[in-house]
């Protein structure tokens, strides 16, 4: 992989050319930035900047009074490669909280659809319904310790509005939820994003988590996109070098509420 290109190749699909992630929300080119703006429910935000040190401050100040009039809590979503390096410094000045960094990770479709050999007992089941995301949230819950209200509405306009863009799975040991995870198929891009992927204290390092991952390679690989996309925690940053994935950035929330 040619990290330099699939960078640029991800920062061009997913965060400056970035389309609504759903039928509600909007995408605004606007000041030096790349905005979303939607609904309680949506994810509210910045995707991409190209901003200077003299550009910088009055484009922070004009996207806090963009989202605060909407009565939005938003995401500056910082990547440690973006500009200018004083960035960070503004959107805490400017009563941003940074949230846990993150590690961008991708790795090509093609190359992690192999089949993993789950527990016995357990299999996967896709989600389509309310009933299959009342188990993602159950397990969401469960495996990092927050309230899965936001997934339940979140997934539930996205299998209603936009069915085709996205993929959910549920890995059940016998009637037991104990691992979930989702994926985004933005049209015409090249990154499928995997979200979510979280599983049960007591199912951990079965290979669960390596399971989910292959299922929805899989489904991109045929439906032809040609790498997956990672924002990967400390915990599942290794299991993920280990299956191929590559770092090519940090990224750090900045949260803003009104």
């Amino acid at each position: 992989m040619d990290q330099h290109e699939v960078l640029n190749r991800f920062d061009r699909h997913m965060r400056r050319d970035a389309t609504p992630d759903n039928s509600a929300a909007v995408v605004e080119h606007t000041g030096g930035v790349v905005r979303q703006s939607g609904g309680p429910h949506d994810w509210n935000g910045v995707l991409w900047s190209d901003l200077d040190e003299e550009s910088a401050p009055a484009a922070v100040a004009a996207q806090v009074a963009h989202f605060t009039a909407l009565g939005r809590e938003f995401e500056w979503k910082h990547y440690s490669h973006d500009r200018p390096a004083t960035l960070p410094a503004l959107l805490l000045a400017a009563g941003f909280v940074a949230e846990p960094a993150e590690a961008l990770m991708v790795g090509e479709a093609a190359a992690l659809t192999a089949p993993v050999e789950l527990p016995e007992g357990v299999r996967l089941v896709p989600v389509t319904d309310a009933a299959g995301v009342e188990l993602m949230a159950s397990v969401h819950e469960q495996a990092f310790g927050s309230d899965g209200g936001w997934l339940r509405q979140r997934l539930l306009a996205q299998l209603t509005g936009t069915p085709d863009e996205v993929v959910a799975v549920v890995a059940m040991a016998g009637d037991v939820p104990v691992s979930a995870a989702r994926m985004d198929l933005p049209p015409g891009k090249e990154f499928a994003g995997l979200w979510g992927g979280g599983t049960t204290e007591a199912w951990r390092g079965k290979g669960v988590y390596r399971a989910l991952v292959a299922y929805r390679a899989r489904i991109a690989a045929a439906r032809g996109y040609p790498y997956l996309q990672v924002d990967a925690s400390d915990d599942s940053r290794p299991i993920l070098h280990r299956l191929g994935f590559v770092q090519l950035s940090i990224t750090t929330p900045y949260v803003h509420k009104p």
